[in-house]
C-alpha cells in the first residue's frame, strides 16, 4: 500500500492521476498544507467499511466460562467515617 499526497491544486489539475493513486493505496487531499479529504478505491472503502460486528459482538466475550475468578474477601469496614475535627 502507497500513501499519496495531492494539493487541492494538484488534484483539480490531473483528477485522473489522483484516481491512479487510489488503486495503489489512499490519498490525501490537502487544503493551505492541512489534510483536507480522502481518496480510495471503492473496493478499499468496501474493506474497512463492511463489517458486519455491532458493538455488543465487539464486546462479548465468548470464552468467558473458561476465565477463573476469585474476588478477594471484603473487610467488614467498607468505610470510614469522616473525621471533621
Amino acid at each position: 500500500m502507497r500513501i499519496s499526497s495531492f494539493t487541492s491544486r494538484e488534484f483539480n489539475r490531473d483528477t485522473g492521476k489522483a484516481k491512479k493513486a487510489a488503486i495503489r493505496g489512499p490519498v490525501f487531499i490537502t487544503n493551505r498544507g492541512r489534510p483536507a479529504y480522502v481518496l480510495l478505491a471503492f473496493e478499499e472503502y468496501q474493506r474497512i467499511t463492511d463489517r458486519h460486528e455491532n458493538i455488543v459482538e465487539l464486546l462479548s466475550m465468548p470464552d468467558s466460562a473458561d476465565i477463573e475468578f476469585e474476588p478477594t474477601p471484603i473487610s467488614d469496614r467498607l468505610y470510614e467515617p469522616a473525621d471533621l475535627d
